[in-house]
């Protein structure tokens, strides 16, 4: 027995009371216990970042590094430093590694942000997420990652952010097409994976697509299959529209649509013999209607397209970890570049979307709108100088072209005194 709050209790019940203390002083510690931080780069500490990151030697990418820089424009010259790509035409291969987790039950986050201030033409600005045991000093294209997020642009025809995830060893791409930025600015991008399998893209702390795995990645094979015990009935009309049996033919389209020219006359030196039979050119036949079709009309016995019955796939599994890694390792990037010159800061990898969102305010968020002016502020610049130059070298052309028409009249004036003395007499002179 002990004696506790007044009253006599037994040595279980009091071992039952601080086992529940226990327990609640767990619950509380796990309710106010800060979000999960795996890494987090900011390249805010000068050259130590060169420490952290491993420039791989891969086939390829011989000479290629990243140089520590704000960069041309910025909104705060030391916040906004950050890795950028340095020579143009190579492959940029390095990693960063951390200390192991697993994302099992937890959300993951990935964020980053990528400024193309070169106005990039054809280049990726995506990073990856990798298992332990990457080679680092080897790292390349072909070393396995479990995710690839970030921008890629190519001319017109590839603006997109690319979404990959590693399943089972296979690579697999979102269906959906997500815009990225193309502009020189610098954007803020942020991957959500939760553990109920769905996802979310962010750009600029700002939601532009998500939804569940299983239905934008190709990861599992389909719920339902077509029943290969069904097929189309032979008697089935899926044709909506069809001739009007008592629609006729009006009078001048038997016209065809190239007649010969009758203006057009054989040439007098045209000799059958040896140039063959002439003919005289075709043109366009001004009354030629083109091609007529009989009006088309609704089929009585139009049935609608006919649907594949569907029955459960055999093949299908279902999978409630398909958001799941138990061991990443090291972040990194895997680039090819024409035109260097982006520059990649703020690398995140946390547990916690409200945090990510939190550090992209008091980061990018922070930044963005002093950067913007200063671009403004150089573009206006530069614009101004190259008006400038444009009136010089006009100015300078104009002078030349006066020159120039100067000394055409110089020369003719001495052409002319010269003529002049070859036609004066010789009685005269």
């Amino acid at each position: 027995m002990a004696f506790a709050g007044g009253v006599f209790v037994s040595s279980t019940e009091v071992k039952q009371r601080k086992m529940r203390c226990l327990l609640l002083a767990a619950l509380v510690g796990m309710a106010f216990a800060g979000p999960a931080v795996h890494f987090d780069d900011k390249f805010d500490d000068g050259e130590e970042w060169e420490n952290r990151w491993v420039h791989s030697s891969a086939k390829g990418s011989e000479g290629a590094k990243f140089k520590l820089t704000a960069g041309k424009f910025y909104g705060d010259a030391e916040k906004d430093k950050g890795i950028q790509t340095a020579m143009d035409a190579r492959f940029y291969h390095a990693s960063a590694s951390f200390d192991a987790f697993s994302n099992e039950g937890k959300t993951l986050v990935l964020q980053f942000t990528v400024k193309h201030e070169q106005k990039i033409d054809c280049g990726g600005g995506y990073i990856k997420l990798f298992p332990t045991g990457l080679d680092q000093k080897k790292m390349n294209g072909d070393s396995k990652y479990y995710v690839m997020f970030g921008p890629d642009i190519c001319g017109y025809s590839t603006k997109k952010v690319h979404v990959i995830f590693n399943y089972k060893g296979d690579n697999k791409l979102i269906k959906k097409d997500i815009p990225c930025k193309d502009d020189e600015l610098t954007h803020l991008y942020t991957l959500i994976l939760r553990s109920d399998n769905t996802y979310e893209v962010k750009i600029d702390n700002e939601r532009v697509e998500g939804g569940k795995l299983e239905e934008d990645w190709d990861m599992l094979a389909p719920k339902e299959i077509n029943d290969p015990d069904q097929s189309k009935p032979s008697d089935w009309v899926d044709e909506e529209k069809i001739d009007d049996a008592e629609d006729t033919k009006p009078e001048g389209y038997d016209k065809p649509e190239h007649i010969p020219d009758p203006d057009a006359e054989k040439p007098e030196d045209w000799d059958n013999d040896v140039d063959g039979d002439w003919e005289a050119p075709m043109i366009d036949n001004p009354d030629f209607k083109g091609e007529w079709k009989p009006r088309q009309i609704d089929n009585p016995k139009y049935k609608g397209p006919w649907v594949h019955p569907q029955v459960p796939n055999p093949a299908y599994e279902a999978d409630d970890s398909l958001y799941r890694y138990t061991d990443v390792g090291a972040v990194g990037f895997d680039l090819w570049q024409v035109k260097a010159g982006t520059i990649f800061d703020n690398i995140l990898v946390t547990d916690d979307a409200e945090y990510a969102a939190k550090v992209g305010k008091e980061t990018w968020g922070a930044t963005k709108g002093p950067e913007k002016v200063m671009k403004e502020e150089i573009d206006a610049k530069a614009a101004k100088e190259a008006k400038a130059a444009e009136e010089a070298n006009k100015e300078e052309s104009d002078e030349t072209k006066e020159g120039d028409e100067a000394s055409e009249e110089a020369e003719d004036e001495e052409d002319s005194e010269d003529q002049d003395e070859e036609e004066t007499p010789r009685d005269e002179l």
